[in-house]
């Protein structure tokens, strides 16, 4: 149950821990050390020395390690997913899915390292020039600091300090406070294998000063963050001269045009407004639906959504468990009191016994309600009518954010549209813009954030910089 520290490839222990409760029975399911500016000072100091040695570890060795951790992973699978689910209270079903992507993600990371090369120039093409030989290398940055939040916390950080370490860097990780043995156990894996290069990988947790002690320093050249907008603007300020790659808020939306296949759309809806109640980035929250067909795909999005069972997160047929914490559940029931003071109309749910927050539709909504302009992270989804697709592009380009959207219809020149015209980092045709491939590139514009992840994107982007070399 407990998570321990590790500095470098040595793990510790603190007098004291915090305990983790389970967001569906309220038992302690884990617990973890309380830390300090001085464990994070001491933390930076061996990263620093690490990465001097880290980036001259063979790439084979490299490349073999994350495979390494890859096959143990896959053997600890149940186990480790029954973690998530303690921890998070995320469904079963869901928990051992995320440890296969998290499985798919280190594996992705190896095979994209050898991808990842240079490029010879010639250098006799201008006047000004002379023969010699000329060319540019891609080598690790030196430290990550790798920062990661709990709705995903297998492989949200598998996301980050896979890439990174395969790059040859060393890396610091913070894992969120919610689930402190999951991030635990999957570092364990990366160190105890006889492939790990000494103190590449160390594991710190929240405490008094160990956030301003890490993001200020100057030993970490890049700081890969994934959570709120407030937090990642905090981090930019305090930062100083180093790379920072920020995956923030989202408020994912999607419109139903009148070609679309209704029904199909709806069942699609349903899953990507609800899954993990809502506690994702790029959950659906928004739903223009073209007037023609509003109240066809209304009666269908409710059929569907009270399908979904919400219950236990131990049971293999449940798809809505508990959301993460008492202050999450409060906000959702705020928000959704007063947009029903201004007139919005639950279609279903609304209600919550104590953190399983029933699956909700809002109808008769306003583009300025905080459940439409803001990001929820609840298991709410708003419907929208609109007059066609041009107003429902307006509606969704005039929000601060820009992660991922997404339409539904069988017009090629309105999906072409859509991709050119819709403001996101990530455009999906005929699905949810819930829908994520962890080979692809992701990330927002806007207030959504800076940078890609993606093992190969997160390479290039983050934890490879250029050299550039000239042998006269």
């Amino acid at each position: 149950m407990k998570a321990k520290l590790y500095f470098g490839s040595t793990c510790k222990e603190k007098q004291a821990y915090k305990n983790v409760l389970s967001p569906y029975d309220g038992r302690v399911v884990s617990s973890y050390c309380v830390c300090d500016e001085k464990d994070a000072q001491e933390i930076l100091k061996i990263a620093h020395k690490a990465s001097l040695v880290t980036k001259l570890t063979p790439l084979h060795q490299r490349m073999n390690w994350l495979l390494d951790v890859a096959q143990k992973l896959e053997n600890e699978r149940e186990r480790i997913a029954l973690i998530i689910t303690d921890e998070v209270g995320k469904p079963i079903t869901f928990s051992r899915t995320e440890v296969d992507r998290c499985i798919e993600t280190i594996k992705l990371s190896a095979h994209a390292m050898s991808h990842v090369n240079g490029e010879t120039f010639d250098t006799t093409a201008m006047p000004s020039g002379k023969k010699s030989l000329a060319f540019y290398k891609r080598e690790p940055v030196g430290v990550v600091l790798a920062i990661t939040p709990f709705n995903f916390p297998l492989n949200l950080v598998a996301h980050k300090i896979a890439p990174a370490l395969v790059a040859g860097n060393a890396v610091i990780l913070k894992p969120t406070s919610q689930a402190p043995r999951t991030a635990y156990e999957l570092v364990k894996l990366f160190i105890e294998s006889s492939y790990a290069p000494k103190d590449a990988l160390s594991l710190i947790y929240s405490g008094k000063g160990v956030n301003d002690a890490l993001v200020s320093s100057e030993i970490p050249r890049v700081i890969s963050f994934t959570g709120s907008v407030g937090v990642g603007r905090e981090i930019m300020q305090k930062a100083g001269i180093k790379k920072v790659a920020l995956e923030l808020g989202g408020n994912a939306a999607t419109y139903i045009d009148v070609s679309a296949d209704i029904n199909n759309a709806a069942k699609r809806c349903a899953v990507g407004a609800f899954i993990n109640s809502g506690q994702v980035c790029i959950s659906l929250q928004r739903i223009y639906v073209h007037k023609a067909v509003y109240e066809h795909f209304a009666k269908a999005l409710v059929e569907e959504t009270n399908m979904l069972k919400v219950g236990s997160p131990y049971e293999d047929k449940t798809f809505i468990g508990p959301m993460v914490n008492v202050s999450a559940v409060g906000k959702a029931q705020h928000w959704i009191q007063s947009a029903m003071q201004e007139g919005a109309k639950p279609l279903c749910g609304a209600v919550c016994k104590d953190l399983l927050f029933e699956p909700t539709i809002m109808a008769e909504v306003t583009e300025q309600m905080q459940i439409v302009c803001e990001e929820v992270f609840a298991p709410i989804v708003s419907l929208i009518k609109v007059d066609d697709y041009k107003e429902a592009r307006e509606k969704m380009n005039a929000s601060a954010y820009g992660l991922q959207y997404s339409i539904f219809c069988n017009d090629l020149s309105m999906a072409q549209r859509a991709i050119d015209e819709l403001e996101a980092g990530g455009i999906v045709i005929n699905d949810i813009p819930t829908l994520r491939f962890d080979l692809q590139p992701y990330g927002g514009i806007k207030q959504s954030g800076i940078g890609k992840e993606g093992p190969y994107f997160a390479l290039m982007d983050d934890y490879t910089q250029i050299k550039s070399v000239v042998i006269c």
